[in-house]
């Protein structure tokens, strides 16, 4: 009995430590290492939801973790119309502004037949001693046609006090007229004194303001118009077609 007595009797110094040793932690207490509280500290903030964002440096992971909240935000919003829509309402308003200036620019009603049966008879306008406006047109002129709204609109402003007269150039009765008037385009617009002297003309497509101050300047009784040689779009004169006068008193 007495060879089984022993000072260390499950011999400890036969075993080895199967876990490995800390490096922060030695046998030694005087060698050992103080905790990284700081670093612990951080680790902390970074995984603590509730912690006042002030006291937190911003990292890349919260910006990472921000973002997605942000587009759930967004698409929340009501959205916005689409191309489709928005090209639907130019359409519209685009349409909407051609009326408009279709309407204003011409009066629907107002033909070349109109306003030669409301013209002043030619040898009855070089008579009355008022100013006149000679207008040399034709049915199938387009540009004509074109502006007879302006020219019905000009008419009816200063018709008191100026003569307004339509020559049809397809009538062979104005063949003197065409050429002491030097007609070669249409429509030429010849602007006449009391005394039956010519004063200009604008010939062709032009803005209704041209025809408006030469009529307000002879109605004044100026010794000239503002706008005497002026030629736009014209059909030629050239091209009429030429017929024999169905009534020789028609002026048109």
């Amino acid at each position: 009995m007495a060879r089984l007595i022993s000072s260390n009797p499950i011999a400890l110094h036969r075993f080895q430590p199967c876990l490995p040793i800390s490096r922060h932690f030695s046998a030694n207490p005087r060698r050992r290492r103080p905790t990284n509280t700081r670093k612990l500290q951080t680790l902390a903030c970074q995984t603590n939801p509730n912690l006042d964002q002030k006291d937190t440096p911003t990292t890349d992971e919260e910006k990472l973790v921000v973002e997605p909240s942000t587009s759930t935000t967004t698409s929340s919003l009501p959205q916005l119309p689409t191309k489709n829509i928005n090209n639907k309402i130019a359409l519209v308003s685009t349409l909407a502004a051609l009326g408009l200036f279709l309407s204003a620019r011409l009066d629907f009603g107002v033909s070349l037949k109109d306003l030669s049966a409301n013209a002043m008879p030619y040898e009855e306008a070089l008579s009355n001693g008022k100013p006149t406006v000679v207008e040399f047109y034709a049915d199938w002129c387009e540009v004509c046609r074109e502006l007879a709204p302006d020219v019905y609109k000009v008419e009816q402003q200063f018709k008191d006090r100026v003569n307004f007269v339509m020559l049809n150039v397809d009538n062979t009765k104005w063949e003197q007229e065409l050429d002491e008037f030097g007609v070669e385009g249409i429509p030429h617009f010849a602007f006449l004194d009391k005394e039956g002297n010519e004063e200009g003309n604008v010939v062709g497509r032009l803005p209704r303001q041209y025809l408006l101050e030469n009529v307000d300047a002879l109605a004044r009784g100026e010794a000239s118009v503002p706008h005497a040689r002026v030629v736009g779009q014209y059909s030629s004169a050239e091209a009429r077609k030429v017929h024999q006068v169905a009534d020789p008193r028609s002026h048109g």
